[in-house]
């Protein structure tokens, strides 16, 4: 409330979790996950105002904003079909782009419940990858307008897909052609990701 006081605020978002993080390990991963892209990546967005999603769970929206841009958000397009997925992020790039600016708010948490299989997760992920995607190419145009970080964070947001992807790939083709596995690269990069989930954990506990 004390964030939205300021009228050139036209949403913000609390702090998700996971609620029924006990429930099995994907449950729990998928909360350090939601820890990570809150306390990490929407905090260094917001120290520039321009929170890239604000997550449908946890979110707040200015109401004269949201009636201005209800048009806009009820018929959006994409590829001449209607779209009607992702549409927190998208509702975040139409208040970005309308001047607005978002922000995030650790002190409001919100619980959600997450998918404890593994099958219904991927296809969620599916889903919010092809939101991402397709609200990337609408904030190309607002990056201009934004601090050169945010310019950056997207880049390396959909580059760094693309680039585990071609990893996979080559690591794939090196075990066809030469019969042998790119063992040092998998090892340094479950060796980072170790130590960044570990680290997620022991914060996401002491500050929760």
């Amino acid at each position: 409330v004390l964030t939205m006081s300021d009228t050139a605020i036209g949403a913000a978002m609390g702090q998700l979790t996971a609620s029924n993080r006990s429930a099995t390990w994907l449950t729990r991963l998928i909360d350090m996950e939601y820890w990570l892209a809150c306390n990490e990546e929407r905090a260094a967005q917001a120290r520039f105002g321009a929170v890239m999603c604000c997550c449908g769970p946890c979110a707040i929206y200015r109401r004269s904003a949201l009636l201005l841009l209800l048009n806009q958000y009820e018929t959006q397009m994409f590829r001449g079909k209607r779209s009607d997925f992702g549409e927190d992020r998208h509702l975040t790039i139409l208040m970005l782009a309308a001047g607005y600016r978002t922000e995030y708010v650790p002190d409001a948490i919100a619980a959600t419940v997450v998918p404890d299989k593994l099958w219904p997760y991927l296809r969620q992920q599916l889903r919010w990858a092809r939101s991402t995607y397709r609200d990337t190419l609408l904030a190309l145009r607002l990056l201009p307008r934004l601090d050169r970080y945010l310019t950056l964070d997207v880049i390396g947001q959909n580059v760094g897909s693309f680039l585990l992807a071609v990893s996979m790939l080559a690591g794939f083709l090196q075990i066809v052609l030469t019969a042998s596995a790119p063992w040092q690269a998998c090892f340094l990069i479950a060796s980072m990701t170790m130590i960044r989930c570990s680290v997620a954990a022991v914060r996401s506990r002491e500050l929760r």
